[in-house]
């Protein structure tokens, strides 16, 4: 059963009274002159003027649903189908200003609607590909683990020296695993960054000799040496610039490891005037191809370096750069293909006045 007629005249109640009354109170003054002045009216103009009211009160009634009536009913479809993504593109037909307002909010609702589901396809999409590639991953230190379990078992017993080399290999798998599953681990709090956060002031060179440290066993493994100049103190969190420099640290030895001989990893402090902290890391790894560097920041992007080594999941460095502009910070890159990369971390002076801005 069609709704619109009934919910049309109850929307015009107070026009229709408002008629009435113009109509009863032009009839009574019509009715009281008459009582006055017999001759000057007829009941026959009385009754003239009720029916001539009625009749444009009516057509008045018939226009407005004939002009509505689309607008209407495409107004209650879309209630109808509320449930479908598209109903509010439905209402297109708009009469009055009001509807028109009403027609340009729905559109700019259904829009940014869209704009929001897109974003969080996006990052359906991108966070399930960095699982499947994730994964991808783990196959290779954990078929290196295997092989080498393999080797032991068929070789034993063994010198102290192989002994000593297979469990190192075995580390360093083992090593590969755990620092992809913290990549992974807080890739996936990046969508609730402000729900784990700490701003405080903390000593830079401490943080830069604490992740060091607990690269140590890699460093001297791949004879990796770092340096560290400069002392400086910074507003920042310091888990979440832990992960950024582990991530340095990681990149700068793992694309550095083939080259032979001693390599530097210099880190270096800096403080200008303006109040502006640098920690600028380089390295003397394999380097960036200058095509390449644009794109290092970009969610899965390995570039060649990534895709001869095997090891690359394309998030490290996408990760790092979020971080730091959620945090304030500034990141930047500049490489010499063969001869090194430097990543430099520029913290403001305001650190906390400028994450309150974002």
């Amino acid at each position: 059963m069609n709704k619109y007629p009934i919910v049309f005249v109850r929307d015009r109640l107070l026009y229709l009274l408002a008629s009435a009354l113009i109509i009863g109170l032009g009839t009574s003054l019509m009715l009281l002159k008459k009582a006055r002045y017999p001759e000057a009216t007829d009941d026959g103009t009385i009754v003239y003027f009720i029916v001539l009211s009625l009749l444009f009160l009516v057509l008045w009634l018939i226009v407005d649903y004939i002009r509505q009536k689309n607008y209407f009913k495409q107004l209650m479809q879309a209630c109808k189908n509320s449930g479908d993504v598209n109903a509010a593109v439905l209402v297109q037909s708009p009469v009055t200003r009001e509807q028109t307002l009403v027609v340009d909010v729905l559109e700019r609702q259904y829009r940014i609607y869209l704009n929001e589901l897109g974003n969080y396809r996006r990052q359906q999409e991108m966070h399930n590909h960095f699982v499947l590639q994730w994964v991808h991953q783990m196959k290779t230190p954990i078929s290196a683990a295997d092989m080498l379990c393999q080797e032991a078992i068929q070789q034993i017993p063994v010198s102290k020296g192989e002994q000593k080399q297979f469990a190192a290999s075995i580390q360093e798998e083992t090593d590969r695993m755990s620092r992809s599953l913290e990549l992974l681990l807080y890739t996936a709090r990046l969508d609730k960054f402000e729900m784990d956060l700490h701003i405080r002031r903390i000593s830079l060179h401490d943080l830069v000799r604490s992740v060091v440290n607990g690269h140590k066993r890699l460093c001297i493994r791949h004879a990796t040496f770092p340096l560290i100049e400069g002392e400086a103190w910074v507003e920042t969190d310091e888990k979440w610039m832990r992960v950024v420099l582990n991530q340095f640290v990681s990149n700068a030895i793992k694309y550095s490891k083939g080259k032979p001989g001693v390599k530097q990893l210099r880190f270096r402090i800096t403080n200008d005037d303006s109040g502006k902290c640098r920690l600028s890391i380089t390295d003397e790894g394999t380097g960036i191809p200058s095509h390449d560097l644009p794109r290092i920041f970009d969610p899965f992007f390995t570039g060649e370096n990534g895709r001869a080594l095997g090891e690359s999941t394309g998030m490290g460095l996408y990760v790092a750069k979020e971080v730091c502009g959620r945090l304030g910070h500034g990141l930047s890159a500049s490489s010499e293909l063969h001869a090194g990369t430097t990543m430099t971390v520029t913290f403001q002076a305001r650190g906390i006045h400028l994450l309150e801005r974002r």
